[in-house]
C-alpha cells in the first residue's frame, strides 16, 4: 500500500429532544421526510451514513450537509440534536420502540432493552489487501482505547453525573462477549461461522466490539476497517483529527509491520493482547484521558494522556509529509483542555447544572454550522 489517502466513511448516531436537553423520540418521521436518515430500534436516536470519500477537504460537508438539513426539519417541530452519547436527561427504564414490526428488533429490545440505546460516530476506512487489513484490526484493536479517551462524551444517563467519563462504552453490550485478535481472514471467517452456529451471534453484523473488518459480504468479502468505540464527536474538526491520526497509524503500520503489527511487535500472546485491549477500553470509559492503561507491546502501564501524546509525536513526520499537521491540531488541544466528558464534569464542578452544559454544547454545534455555511456557501 502506498502513501495515498484511504476511502472514508462515517455512520453517524445522533439524539433528537428539546432545548432543554430532555429526549424525544421522532426518528419515525425524519425517515418518511429525510432519505438521508435511517432508524435504530429505538426512536430516540438516528442515524446517517456518509459517502466514501478519500480527500479531508471534502469529508466535513459529507458531515455537517445532513446534519444541518436534520436541525432545520427539527426546529419546525420545536425540537433539536443532543449533543452526548447516552440518554442524558432521559428515561432508560423503558425502551421506546421505532419500528414495533421489524422482528430484529424485537431480539434487540428484549435481550439488550435501553443499553443499546446510544449515540456513536463508527469510523470506516477503505482497506481491500487482506492481510494489511488485519494488521490494522490488530494495532487498532489493542489501541481503541486511546480512541474512546480522545471522543468520550457520555458522563450523565438519566439526568444524574454517572462517575464514568463513557458511560455508553460501559454499558454497550460488547458481543459476543469474547472476541480473540484475529491473526488472519480465514481464521475471522471460521470464528464467526462458529459464533453464528452456537448461537452467540444471531447474524454476520451481531458483532459489536471496539473495531471490525466490514465488507459487501461479511466475513467472506472484506474491504474496511470499522472503529466502533468512539462516542458522539460533534465537533467536526475534532472527528477529523481523531480519524487522520487512525489513517496515519495505519500508514505507519505499511511502512514499519514488524513495529506496528502487534502480531509482530508484541512481547504478549494474542490471548493476552485481547484481554488487555479490552482491559483498557473499560480503563479508558471510566477515566478517558486520566486513565492508566497497559501498552500493547510490553503490558507495561502507561498514562493514557502520555501515550496519546507519543502516538501524535510518531506520526509527526507522516503528517507533515501529507500535509495533515493542522489537520491532527485539535488533539493537541485536546490534550491540554480535555475532552467533551471532562469539559462537562468540569462545568458541574463550577456550579453549572447538567442542563446547562448540554445547552452550551448545543449552541457550540449550531455556531459550526452556521460557520459552515459562510465558508462554504450555499447548500446544494
Amino acid at each position: 500500500m502506498n502513501k495515498s489517502f484511504l476511502l472514508k466513511g462515517f455512520e453517524v448516531e445522533l439524539f433528537t429532544g428539546r432545548q432543554t436537553g430532555e429526549n424525544v423520540g421522532i426518528s419515525e418521521l425524519i425517515t418518511q421526510e429525510l432519505s438521508e436518515f435511517v432508524q435504530e430500534p429505538d426512536h430516540r436516536n438516528i442515524e446517517y451514513i456518509t459517502s466514501p470519500i478519500s480527500e479531508y477537504s471534502l469529508l466535513k460537508k459529507g458531515l455537517v450537509i445532513p446534519r444541518i438539513k436534520l436541525r432545520n426539519w427539527l426546529e419546525s417541530k420545536g425540537l433539536t440534536i443532543l449533543p452526548g452519547s447516552t440518554l442524558s436527561l432521559g428515561d432508560s427504564s423503558k425502551f421506546e420502540r421505532a419500528d414495533p414490526c421489524n422482528p430484529y428488533h424485537d431480539l434487540i429490545e428484549k435481550e439488550y432493552g435501553t443499553r443499546v440505546v446510544t449515540a456513536s460516530i463508527h469510523i470506516n476506512l477503505g482497506i481491500e489487501d487482506l492481510s494489511v487489513l488485519f494488521a490494522a484490526l490488530r494495532l487498532v484493536r489493542c489501541e481503541a482505547s486511546l480512541f474512546l479517551s480522545a471522543s468520550a462524551s457520555s458522563p450523565f444517563l438519566d439526568g444524574n453525573l454517572t462517575g464514568a467519563h463513557s458511560q455508553r462504552w460501559l454499558q454497550f453490550p460488547l458481543t459476543p462477549q469474547v472476541v480473540p485478535i484475529f491473526v488472519d481472514h480465514s481464521h475471522y471467517v471460521s470464528w464467526v461461522e462458529d459464533q453464528l452456529k452456537t448461537g452467540k451471534m444471531w447474524n454476520e453484523r451481531h458483532l459489536w466490539t471496539s473495531v471490525r473488518p466490514n465488507g459487501p459480504n461479511r466475513p467472506y468479502e472484506l474491504n474496511r476497517l470499522e472503529l466502533r468505540i468512539c462516542d458522539l464527536i460533534t465537533n467536526c474538526d475534532l472527528l477529523l483529527a481523531v480519524t487522520a491520526l487512525l489513517e496515519l497509524r495505519i500508514l505507519r503500520l505499511c511502512e514499519s509491520p514488524s513495529q506496528f503489527d502487534p502480531l509482530q511487535a508484541s512481547k504478549l500472546t494474542v490471548n493476552e493482547l485481547s484481554d488487555l485491549s479490552d482491559m483498557n477500553d473499560a480503563s479508558a470509559a471510566r477515566n478517558s484521558l486520566d486513565a492508566v492503561l497497559h501498552h500493547w507491546v510490553d503490558g507495561k502501564p502507561v498514562l493514557c494522556r502520555d501515550w496519546l501524546r507519543e502516538l501524535l509525536d510518531d506520526v509527526s513526520p507522516l503528517a507533515s509529509e501529507m500535509n495533515l499537521t493542522e489537520k491532527i491540531s485539535p488533539l493537541v488541544n485536546l490534550l491540554e483542555q480535555g475532552n467533551q466528558a471532562m469539559k462537562w464534569m468540569g462545568g458541574l464542578k463550577s456550579g453549572k447544572t447538567i442542563q446547562a452544559v448540554l445547552q452550551e454544547d448545543m449552541l457550540e454545534m449550531e455556531l459550526e454550522e452556521t460557520s459552515y455555511i459562510k465558508v462554504a456557501g450555499m447548500l446544494g
